[in-house]
């Protein structure tokens, strides 16, 4: 792996999150440390750091004398994950200044009809909809909710990966997404935090479904 910036350890974290929205690895299956380090080419002392940072993200779990394991795919794990970013969004619209939202208003009418006509690869379904949210909530002067944010996202890759690829179903979150801009181009903070709270909630069943679909999942 090459690491170019930031720390060893978020390099690690963002090529072993890269591997999982690839599906590279089986979830609930045991990490042998030796043989990803070898892998990834780095040292055991900043993968441990970056299995340790993981596992409090709730991507991998931590089994006491047995290292680490892949989590299981769950549909409670998922849910509740959704749950706590719809909050989080929706605090930070709240504390972005009125006048910042009415500027990237237009901006998030434009990225979000374009979502819709982008979706030929994963790739650029994730690029759209991080560059959507990412720029919902880029005025938060909340920089310790952003790095919460940017955390439980990060956990959601796995089941991401498993979801994309769907044209109606992404289309039905294009959609949502132009009903949250268009809410803050009409000056209705209110009505678009709603709508937010819709978007992240309805991908609940969606994902769901999804998963159910592909590969085994827990309650």
């Amino acid at each position: 792996m090459s690491i170019q910036r930031q720390t060893l350890r978020e390099q690690i974290e963002a090529e072993i999150m890269n591997r999982v929205s690839a599906g590279d690895f089986g979830m609930g299956d045991s990490i042998n440390e030796v043989a990803l380090s070898v892998e990834l080419g780095v040292s055991r002392t900043p993968l441990r750091e970056a299995l340790i940072s993981l596992s409090q993200q709730g991507v991998i779990s931590r089994v006491s004398g047995k290292g680490f394991r892949w989590a299981p795919i769950g549909a409670q794990d998922f849910q509740e994950a959704v749950q706590i970013i719809a909050a989080l969004e929706s605090l930070a619209l709240t504390l972005t200044p009125a006048e910042y939202l009415a500027k990237i208003a237009p901006q998030l009418v434009e990225q979000a009809r374009e979502f819709t006509a982008s979706v030929s690869s994963a790739q650029e379904i994730h690029d759209h909809d991080d560059a959507f949210h990412s720029l919902l909530t880029s005025g938060s002067p909340n920089k310790r909710l952003a790095e919460g944010i940017a955390s439980y996202k990060l956990a959601l890759r796995r089941y991401e990966r498993l979801y994309v690829g769907n044209t109606d179903l992404m289309e039905r979150a294009a959609a949502e997404h132009e009903t949250i801009s268009e809410a803050l181009q009409a000056g209705d903070v209110p009505a678009a935090i709603e709508a937010l709270k819709d978007n992240w909630n309805n991908s609940v069943p969606r994902i769901i479904s999804a998963l159910r679909g592909s590969v085994p999942v827990r309650g």
